[in-house]
């Protein structure tokens, strides 16, 4: 019992760090697939954390602190939209500056309204989303094996954690069972047609990068007054470009979107486990190189180890209304 007693607590570690990669990774489907790419959303989840963690540091409502996190990701969303949909810039570029200004400005920011180095004031447990405790856990937590699983994994976790695994079905069946979706995902493979058809591509853009920067207010949200209990500089820590890392191994689909999640979120808590623990006949190594799991598996997919991964034909290109 006691190996599945650690496996259960590393399961119940990976579903914690998984849920701002899966909310963050389905922000990024919903751009790409509309012909949108989206690097701002590191900057857009960094943004949303402070927006939350600072207005439920004033007002004490966890609820108030998720609605400013997805305003601002919407309004990063909207600038992205701006320079790359209505200007026709490029997107990439675009992006890259969202993260740059969100990086400085919350510094910024926080040391001037807070004094404390550019972290948020520490939020009481009222002004955080805590863990609900699902039906029947006394019940059934002393049963071996499916006791501990609902008791430390299924249960416990706050109400965003489960909210980012229903919204992996809602994805699917916007992408694949509405009109939405539909247009959605023809707009980033041929914006012509759709455009033939009378269908306002921006205007599908634009919707595109609305829904992308409300999850981005949920992922940021999680990781400031979920998972954390304060703002901290950089707390995102490169999990935007992890996410996007997700969605191209996933190849741009709901479910093996999540699961590639968790898989990067199972890298990153056996990472946490593994700190000063000795392996077998090496010894204690380096917890750094346990750290550096997820963004090594990162430069793995990137190069080109998934096979043919081929994102949406007209992403990245501005699309000019043919006279």
């Amino acid at each position: 019992m006691e190996y599945y007693d650690l496996l259960i607590s590393i399961l119940g570690s990976t579903i914690r760090l998984s849920i701002p990669l899966i909310f963050t990774a389905l922000a990024g489907l919903f751009s790409e697939r509309a012909g949108i790419f989206d690097i701002g959303l590191e900057g857009k989840m960094l943004a949303s954390a402070f927006a939350a963690a600072c207005v439920a540091s004033i007002s004490g409502s966890p609820w108030a602190g998720l609605g400013a996190g997805i305003v601002v990701s919407v309004i990063l969303g909207l600038l992205h939209g701006f320079a790359s949909i209505t200007n026709r810039g490029n997107q990439i570029v675009s992006g890259v500056a969202i993260n740059f200004l969100t990086a400085g400005l919350t510094i910024v920011l926080g040391q001037a309204w807070f004094g404390q180095g550019g972290r948020t004031p520490t939020l009481p447990g009222t002004a955080r989303f805590s863990g609900i405790t699902l039906p029947g856990v006394d019940a059934i937590r002393n049963v071996p094996f499916i006791g501990p699983l609902y008791a430390n994994v299924i249960s416990g976790n706050n109400i965003l954690t489960y909210l980012a695994f229903l919204a992996v079905p809602i994805s699917w069946w916007i992408l694949y069972r509405t009109r939405f979706g539909l247009r959605l995902r023809a707009v980033g493979e041929n914006p012509g047609a759709v455009d033939t058809a009378g269908i306002s591509v921006e205007w599908l853009r634009y919707r595109s990068l609305i829904v992308a920067g409300i999850l981005c207010g949920f992922s940021g949200t999680y990781l400031a007054i979920a998972q954390s209990a304060a703002f901290i500089n950089n707390m995102s820590a490169g999990k935007g470009y992890i996410a996007l890392a997700a969605l191209i191994f996933a190849k741009w689909k709901p479910v093996p979107v999540m699961f590639t999640c968790l898989l990067f979120g199972f890298l990153d808590a056996f990472a946490n486990f593994m700190q000063g623990k000795a392996v077998p006949g090496i010894g204690e190594v380096p917890v750094q190189i346990f750290q550096a799991l997820p963004y090594i598996l990162t430069c793995i997919l990137l190069a080109g180890f998934i096979g043919v991964a081929k994102p949406p034909k007209a992403g990245g290109v501005p699309y000019t209304k043919e006279r």
